[in-house]
């Protein structure tokens, strides 16, 4: 896990710089990847509830100033390996952990979830869930944490098997069959009442190499697809990191991350969707385009409220829409800085599309980047159709 500007962190592998209208490919071959938007994921005749997944990293003190009631999960991030079993970074972690679970007294629809790993929190899982035997124990130590605290399931954040994350991190070849193996060992420990998922990237070499989809996906409840933070064309060009619809001067985006899932048989109702709390900011970008597509060098991350808060109350900054991919982004010719980023717009269109696709629902890194009111939960949760219980 990274330390961020303005304190973000981010359960992603980060890719510097997004897009570029330069590296532009055939409209064919844009097709070939991308079909009528409407029509992207084929629909099916069921429509389960949507899951309105919150990611929560923080010490707790803030969480009653956020609408929890509108949310179906939140998520408690993160656990580590001690050894061969689930720990805590900190002991303030274990106190934040209580806190979430306390409020199931006030929402008892609530359902608490514990991940593991992260991004730079995964440093010995190659090698240890290599051995039967420390994944029986692990999957043991997690079922009894889970039980201590009246957690309702558990998240596995394992970044990332087979191709790897931060450079200390060890991988191995054999990651793939170890994670399925893993999943296993976690779906036979836990109480059948407890939810297991697992986070996943969506763009090629991730969904190729690093997961056995039709092996894992019928252990676990649900898949969080982290579809954001996604690589670009030309890693040193502007673009948008989470991109709605792919386009020519981009390929990687959520409904491409879908596509290919689809095409596994990977059922619908399993793919929850990704959306971004956090912007990226990059420098030193010339002002064709308003910034975008240009080469760049990255900054950092930043998160919603403060681009609400403070962002976007500065003159200097000009708000766009690429009405392609979906996606919003800022640009500030003074100061020569562009910010990929989503909004209220493109979270409510995320949300349209997972309902429309009768998809199992959307999630997000993370609540604690949002804005305590008319933020981007409340933008989500409007789309979704929800009403709360009076």
């Amino acid at each position: 896990m990274q330390k961020l500007l303005f304190s973000v962190y981010l359960p992603v592998t980060v890719f510097l710089l997004v897009g570029c209208k330069q590296n532009t490919l055939s409209e064919n071959l844009v097709d070939a990847f991308q079909t009528d938007k409407k029509d992207s994921i084929h629909s099916s005749k069921e429509v389960a509830p949507l899951r309105i997944i919150g990611f929560y990293h923080g010490e707790g003190e803030d969480i009653g100033k956020y609408k929890v009631e509108k949310l179906t999960h939140i998520v408690f991030c993160f656990t580590i390996l001690k050894g061969h079993k689930i720990g805590f970074r900190k002991d303030q972690d274990k106190r934040t952990l209580e806190k979430l679970c306390a409020l199931k007294k006030t929402y008892p629809n609530l359902k608490v979830i514990v991940s593991f790993g992260g991004w730079g929190g995964c440093y010995s899982c190659s090698n240890v869930f290599a051995r039967e035997l420390y994944r029986k124990r692990f999957a043991e130590s997690v079922k009894d944490l889970l039980i201590e605290y009246g957690a309702d399931g558990f998240d596995l954040d394992w970044e990332s098997p087979v191709i790897g994350g931060p450079p200390d991190h060890s991988v191995s070849k054999d990651d793939r069959d170890n994670f399925t193996e893993l999943i296993k060992e976690l779906r036979n420990a836990l109480p059948t009442e407890m939810e297991l998922s697992f986070d996943a990237n969506t763009f090629k070499s991730y969904v190729e190499k690093s997961i056995k989809w039709d092996s894992v996906m019928q252990y676990v409840d649900y898949v969080n697809l982290m579809t954001y933070s996604l690589p670009l064309n030309d890693p040193n060009r502007t673009g948008h990191h989470t991109a709605l619809f792919s386009s020519t001067a981009q390929i990687e985006s959520m409904d491409m991350g879908l596509q290919r899932l689809d095409s596994l048989g990977i059922p619908k109702d399993k793919l929850i969707i990704g959306a971004a709390f956090y912007g990226e900011m990059v420098e030193t970008v010339d002002t064709i385009n308003h910034g975008l597509g240009r080469k760049g060098k990255f900054i950092a991350h930043i998160t919603y409220q403060e681009i609400s808060n403070t962002v976007l109350k500065n003159s200097n900054y000009d708000y766009h829409w690429d009405s392609t991919s979906q996606a919003p982004y800022l640009y500030d010719p003074t100061s020569r800085r562009f910010i990929t980023f989503d909004d209220r717009k493109s979270v409510t269109l995320k949300t349209k599309y997972a309902v429309e696709n009768k998809l199992g629902g959307i999630m997000f890194w993370k609540l604690n980047a949002d804005n305590y009111n008319n933020g981007l939960l409340d933008a989500i949760y409007d789309a979704s159709g929800k009403t709360l219980e009076k």
